[in-house]
């Protein structure tokens, strides 16, 4: 064999070595560039809010699914994991994910940032009500902040302050300008639910649901909270046959015509209550806890609290 021969192979090995290494690296590239941020989030209300302010800056992964109970749903042990592997969870607390706040602090500990959202916008307690409960939660931080949409603005902005300071590789500018956009969405949501409550005469702004959970919505729009049919803040609860009866005498003395019960939640303890008040309770569907599926009521925060403002003007003005 021929000295040209033999550096005409290793030339070309050398080639082959150097194109090799050339594809791997671009392979390489091309991986980086698709492992996108990734911001986690527990609730599929807080879900909805936290895409509108990421918007195409990070995948979200929203682990409650449409028409879910926040007080019972549970994680894969891929979802699990998705926790571990995020940039940034956000999660509602104040101990509403009962199932699941385990698994935030295990991120958590893991190194994982974790914003509490419930937390930061000044939580209300739970109150001692006409019906006497929530007794066991009186003086415990409320968890259900978004049914106050001026609590949801305060929320977003302190989002979007975690997205930047937590998630690498975001746009700063975006965030802002998607954050700012939402937040003149809420302001607009504000004044329209103001405005309908108006229809409202002093005297019907009383409110009787399945569990206490709109608290919030009370104090900002001036509604008083009679009771509910389960005495609590969590959907886990049962109630007694004395704390229906004390809820039905609540209800005569106050004229209530309504009972709100959640959408996601079977509506039997509210028929019951209708039936031991003779028939002359409504029943009215809302979406209290849990968004739905889109094109089903209450595809987004936005379209869930518009939807639940109308049926409740409606149902205490007898529409």
């Amino acid at each position: 064999m021929t000295t040209r021969t033999r550096g005409s192979r290793r030339t070309r090995t050398l080639l082959l070595v150097l194109l090799t290494l050339a594809l791997a690296g671009a392979g390489t590239g091309c991986t980086s560039r698709d492992d996108r941020p990734r911001v986690v989030v527990t609730t599929n209300i807080l879900g909805d809010i936290t895409q509108e302010i990421v918007g195409d800056e990070a995948d979200v992964t929203v682990l409650m699914k449409p028409n879910a109970d926040p007080h019972s749903f549970g994680l894969s042990a891929v979802q699990a994991a998705e926790l571990e592997r995020a940039d940034l969870v956000v999660f509602n607390g104040l101990g509403l994910e009962e199932n699941v706040l385990r698994h935030v602090d295990a991120a958590r500990e893991a190194g994982v940032a974790t914003f509490e959202a419930g937390k930061a916008v000044d939580p209300l307690t739970f109150q001692t009500y006409d019906d006497g409960g929530p007794e066991e939660e009186a003086g415990q931080p409320d968890p259900h902040f978004w049914t106050d949409p001026d609590r949801v603005r305060k929320a977003v902005g302190m989002i979007a302050d975690q997205v930047i300071e937590h998630v690498d590789g975001v746009d700063e500018k975006a965030v802002r300008a998607n954050a700012d956009r939402y937040d003149g969405r809420l302001a607009d949501l504000a004044a329209w639910m103001e405005k309908s409550f108006d229809r409202i005469p002093e005297q019907r702004r009383a409110l009787v649901t399945n569990h206490h959970v709109f608290g919030y919505l009370a104090e900002r729009f001036g509604f008083r909270v009679i009771g509910a049919v389960i005495p609590s803040g969590t959907t886990l609860a049962s109630p007694s046959s004395s704390d229906l009866r004390s809820l039905t005498q609540a209800m005569r003395k106050a004229g209530v015509p309504t009972v709100f019960a959640d959408s996601s939640q079977p509506k039997r303890l509210a028929e019951v209550l209708r039936t031991e008040l003779d028939g002359q309770v409504r029943v009215v569907e809302l979406y209290s806890e849990s968004l739905t599926e889109k094109g089903k009521g209450a595809g987004t925060y936005l379209q869930m609290m518009r939807a639940n403002t109308t049926a409740m003007t409606d149902g205490l003005t007898g529409a």
